[in-house]
């Protein structure tokens, strides 16, 4: 037996993808099999030991033996480090074989009927096959998704900190406050659905990018456990939507392709309403830590799916903003100077009912602009007009210009609404003859100094149009990278909801989706799992409620106002997860196993003793045997993580009554308040 396995090792070895850090990836060696690798099965087969121990010869045929062969590599023998030969001994494993390596294989990809719950952490020894990601079946699945307690909740206005007594309702009895939720987003969500299914307008969010480069996030999933942890998150997102809602999910190029089948799977290919293109980075330059590819990467990428696509579902009245001075400068280069009141001559009904009423102006100057400079422009932008010629497309037309000729002076035409003014109609047009003329300033915006061409929104966003430069102090928190520039976050507002409506963010970070909501006058959800310090999107409002002047707040006229709920999800194991994680010395985790064997729901397959027989007082392990102390602080770490139970993260809504979670009074009031 022991020759099989050293020569498989060694075999095993050839195959770069196999190996990683100097050694062999047991779960790598699983997933191509599973895959019946063609490469990998020439390796065997080039080996006659191998051919004779998993392949079967059936008329002159070898057949694989896949089964026998995922056995032999998940058997404790085989690659038995010193964790998992600890983990092997008490009883984290069913029979003989392992749990965490009997994978059930769809066309798609591996666990795709699973759900993954675990926060986006630091992943374990960087190795490329695991993630602190627990895999659940789905008898485990109901009570992981159950709604959950909240608590410490605060009420957050001008005035500071209050405890919320209950949650402001409207006639319907729908919430309508703003909530800011601390917590695992997936399970944030199923709380959410009791109060909000079919009532969020817009979500957008910003998820990891499953980059292989360090982050704040866990930003380097394996692909597949990337893939099942955003198809937990969307089915649910999608269940918070409105009739009417829209989703936006912002990413790079290397999950794209991959994010649009999965979007189209849960949303529908027919609710697909486009893919935006945002040139994040000015042209000659490139997004931080991408550089090194020979293609420079300055893109990224927002996919949008309607809940229920239908026409008008965007605002078309929301316009972009192209950077467009100097060929304004040029189409635009007479001043239109008027000295006289307008005297009616004449009137006609159009196709529409509409009154149209001709005037004539005898006292005007219409002059060439001779001085171009930007600050002359910027003094005549009122008054910038061109002259164009406009062709008769229609009976009416022909009749309209016809009356502007025989007037011999400057002709202004006006439209009376039959019914009202619609929004983005023209009420009046300038004429000189048959010569029509177009002003600047209804086919530009003035901003900050400089002018922009008005056009309808496309799937093109330009760095000149939303810049990311300057954007480090907006709310006065910061993010090495990954922060939104407020004006983005504007343009999607504006052109997907009106005042009043819900939007969700439940991959808030600092805060910008709610913070922009907020000043829009949008009700808002955030939820965050992640603890950002000073830089968190609690602060962040604070700033907002207190009059943020940075962002879209001058644009939009914001002087402050406003409060807000904070919320977080009632942690019961999650407490040891993070105790865990940060503990620093053996000594640490020792007292942490102790406190758990007395406060934490463990997993029905930890024994309990058989840990604490391999687990002695002495930090010197016994000759001969792995032993808990043997282990690296890290892979301590990962055995405790899996030791816990992870459908007791949180505590449930439904055992808040349960004296073991010391629920207060206070937190039950609210929690019926909001769960009803």
């Amino acid at each position: 037996m022991g020759n099989i396995l050293d020569n498989l090792k060694t075999l095993l070895q050839k195959d770069e993808r196999l190996v990683s850090e100097g050694e062999l990836l047991k779960n790598k060696i699983i997933e191509l099999v599973l895959k019946l690798d063609k490469d990998l099965i020439k390796l065997l087969l080039s080996d006659k030991r191998m051919r004779g121990v998993f392949f079967l010869e059936i008329d002159g045929v070898l057949i694989f033996d896949k089964d026998k062969f995922i056995k032999f590599v998940s058997s404790k023998d085989f690659l038995p480090d010193s964790y998992t030969a600890f983990k092997n001994k008490i009883g984290l494993t069913i029979g003989d074989e392992f749990l965490s390596e009997k994978k059930e294989v769809v066309l798609s990809w591996p666990y795709k009927d699973c759900v993954l719950e675990g926060g986006m952490t630091k992943e374990d020894q960087k190795r490329d096959e695991v993630f602190w990601n627990q895999t659940l079946a789905p008898d485990e699945i109901s009570r992981l998704l159950d709604s959950k307690v909240f608590t410490n909740a605060r009420r957050i206005d001008v005035k500071g900190e209050h405890e919320p007594d209950k949650f402001k309702t409207d006639e319907k009895g729908d919430i309508k406050d703003n909530l800011i939720i601390k917590g695992n987003n997936l399970l944030a969500l199923y709380s959410l659905k009791k109060r909000f299914a079919g009532k969020v307008k817009l979500i957008y969010i910003d998820p990891p990018y499953n980059r292989e480069d360090e982050n704040f996030y866990n930003d380097s999933f394996r692909h597949s456990t990337w893939l099942i942890f955003m198809k937990n998150r969307i089915e649910i997102a999608r269940k918070l939507l409105n009739n009417d809602g829209v989703i936006f999910v912002q990413i790079d190029f290397r999950e794209l392709a991959y994010l649009k089948v999965l979007m189209d799977e849960v949303f529908d290919r027919k609710n697909f309403i486009g893919q935006i293109n945002w040139q994040r980075v000015p042209e000659g330059r490139t997004l931080l830590g991408q550089g090194e590819s020979d293609l420079k990467i300055s893109t990224e990428y927002l996919l949008v799916y309607a809940r229920d696509k239908k026409p008008d579902i965007l605002n078309s009245s929301v316009k972009k903003l192209i950077d467009a001075t100097e060929k304004i400068i040029q189409q635009y280069s007479y001043v239109l100077k008027t000295n006289s009141k307008p005297i009616e001559v004449k009137r006609l009904k159009d196709s529409k009912g509409r009154d149209v009423i001709f005037y004539k102006v005898q006292d005007f100057e219409l002059r060439p602009l001779r001085d171009k400079s930007i600050e002359n422009y910027i003094r005549n932008y009122e008054n910038m007009v061109q002259s164009v010629g406009i062709q008769e497309e229609s009976t009416f037309q022909q009749r309209l210009l016809f009356e502007t000729k025989k007037i011999d002076t400057l002709c202004i035409v006006e439209y009376v609404p039959a019914k009202g003014k619609r929004k983005g109609e023209k009420l009046r047009d300038y004429f000189i003859k048959d010569r029509k003329l177009l002003f600047a300033k209804e086919f530009s915006v003035f901003k900050n100094e400089r002018l922009y061409r008005e056009g309808d929104i496309n799937d093109f966003w330009s760095n000149s149009e939303i810049q990311v430069t300057d954007i480090a102090g907006e709310g006065a928190v910061s993010l090495r990278r990954g922060k939104k520039p407020e004006e983005l976050l504007r343009r999607v507002i504006d052109w997907t909801t009106y005042k009043d409506e819900i939007v969700l963010d439940f991959f808030m970070g600092t805060g910008t989706t709610c913070a922009v909501a907020h000043k829009m006058g949008r009700q808002y959800i955030g939820v965050e799992q992640l603890d950002y310090g000073e830089n968190g999107a609690g602060v962040r409002l604070k700033n907002v409620i207190n009059g943020d002047q940075t962002g879209i707040s001058k644009s939009v006229g914001w002087k402050g106002g406003g409060d807000f709920v904070y919320l977080e999800l009632m942690k019961w194991n999650e407490n040891f997860v993070g105790k865990i994680q940060q503990a620093k010395t053996k000594d640490e985790l020792k007292k942490l196993w102790e406190a758990m064997k007395e406060r934490a729901f463990l997993s029905y397959k930890v024994d309990v003793k058989a840990i604490d027989a391999q687990a002695p007082a002495s930090a010197k392990a016994t000759a001969g045997k792995e032993d808990f102390a043997d282990l690296s602080l890290e892979d301590q770490k990962r055995f405790l993580l899996e030791c816990l139970d992870k459908n007791h993260l949180y505590v449930n809504y439904s055992e808040i009554e349960d004296e073991e979670y010391g629920v207060s009074e206070e937190d039950k009031s609210l929690n019926r308040d909001f769960y009803l």
